[in-house]
């Protein structure tokens, strides 16, 4: 995860979380690497002052009380937050590690029995939190990170309990992100059942093992209409054979023909033992494959911000990366636009493929542009290759900074030096 310096304007605390560097931005707030008094690394999210109101205060309280509900081992766990602040800010575990998203477009589709392996985890995961009476309902690549500890799954900003009426939705709107939503999500039914993550969990694991999603278009809004449309299948172009009646069922278009998530996480079993190994060791092979791809991977041009969650306008200033354990080389970190969490109207024209779809005139208050996971790619063109270009080698005989010097005050105030000195070197000023 690459992380940049502070900016002058940025606070240095928040209640009682120390900040050292910038995680990820967008057009409602920022993430900043944080440490606690106890020396604990969190992720730390601030609402921007400018987009601070009531609406936005009741949004965020809701998904701290989300947040305060949930746990398990898949599950960046919950470490504070004050609601009531003025930037109100939430702290959750820091996972050092990319994003599924970012982690395919570098390094390629996931083997099928690794992509199994993941199903199985999220699976198991997703279960526990819909034991809690809660659902996701923004599963996607970019919502998933890939810990040195194994995938974690992170954002519950849009969690909801499956069996409240009531919604900071307005009648009408649909909210989440287009290429991995449901089509009765789409669609705007409620109330919504488990069954959505199980299809956003099922668009997940088609991206992970092929590099594309169930629908892909050029507008949010035409991708609705392909998911909405019971004329038009899922491309299922690329996947294994033995992963094809678990997708296929996963994606389905009626909520009551996909499986439950406990069919899910015994297919992927399934899937797994059919090649001669246990689930477990297949969840060590897709960690220390995840972890080695990261060590040893191509990199690419850094011109980008890092994946975040929050809506980001296109006017958003791209910022100079710098990685914690690469402090003392030339920062080069993979391209990753920002992910977006559509909030789009009901029934609409589509926008222009090259505008934003918060300037649609037609769409009021629609903070987001077209989603990131797509990329610009035309339909039809499914993998993405990784970049061209790689750090020049290091010399082996120089230590790099290990990932865990984070975890302590005193390291952790030294890598925040570092990050202003590379950042002051980089600067063409």
């Amino acid at each position: 995860m690459q992380i940049t310096p502070l900016n002058p304007e940025d606070p240095l605390s928040l209640g009682d979380f120390e900040l050292h560097g910038r995680i990820g931005q967008g057009g409602m707030g920022q993430v900043f690497l944080g440490e606690s008094l106890g020396g604990e690394p969190a992720a730390v999210k601030v609402i921007k002052p400018s987009v601070v109101d009531s609406e936005s205060r009741q949004r965020f309280a809701q998904e701290v009380e989300a947040l305060k509900t949930i746990w398990g081992a898949r599950i960046a766990a919950f470490l504070g937050a004050d609601a009531e602040a003025e930037q109100p800010w939430l702290a959750t575990e820091y996972v050092d590690g990319p994003d599924l998203a970012r982690h395919v477009r570098t390094h390629g589709p996931l083997p099928s029995v690794l992509t199994a392996a993941l199903g199985a985890v999220l699976a198991e995961a997703l279960s526990g939190v819909h034991a809690q009476g809660l659902l996701h309902r923004d599963l996607k690549p970019a919502n998933v990170l890939l810990g040195p500890n194994g995938p974690k799954i992170i954002d519950f900003g849009l969690a909801a309990f499956t069996e409240s009426t009531i919604s900071l939705t307005a009648p009408h709107q649909v909210v989440g992100t287009p290429i991995c939503m449901a089509p009765e999500q789409a669609a705007g039914v409620k109330p919504l059942t488990a069954a959505v993550d199980v299809y956003a969990l099922g668009a997940l694991l088609l991206f992970a093992v092929t590099g594309h999603y169930p629908h892909e278009a050029a507008t949010p809004y035409m991708v609705f209409h392909l998911v909405t449309d019971p004329g038009t299948a899922p491309d299922l172009s690329g996947v294994p054979e033995d992963l094809l009646p678990l997708l296929t069922g996963m994606l389905a278009q009626d909520a009551g023909d996909r499986p439950s998530l406990t069919g899910v996480a015994q297919q992927c079993r399934a899937v797994i033992e059919a090649q001669g190994m246990k689930i477990a060791q297949a969840r060590r092979r897709l960690t220390a494959h995840t972890a080695e791809q990261r060590r040893h991977g191509p990199a690419a041009p850094a011109d980008r911000v890092p994946t975040v969650a929050w809506p980001a306008p296109a006017s958003d200033t791209r910022v100079t990366e710098i990685s914690p354990a690469e402090l003392e080389t030339p920062a080069d970190a993979p391209p990753v636009s920002p992910t977006v969490a559509e909030t789009v109207p009901g029934p609409a024209a589509p926008a222009a493929p090259d505008s934003p779809a918060s300037s649609d005139p037609r769409v009021p208050d629609a903070p987001a542009t077209v989603p990131a996971e797509p990329g610009d790619r035309p339909r039809g063109a499914r993998r993405e290759q990784p970049q061209p270009g790689h750090r020049p080698p290091v010399d082996p005989g120089r230590p790099k900074e290990p990932a865990h010097t984070l975890r302590h005050s005193v390291q952790a105030r030294r890598t925040a030096e570092r990050l202003r000195t590379a950042y002051a070197a980089k600067a063409p000023f």
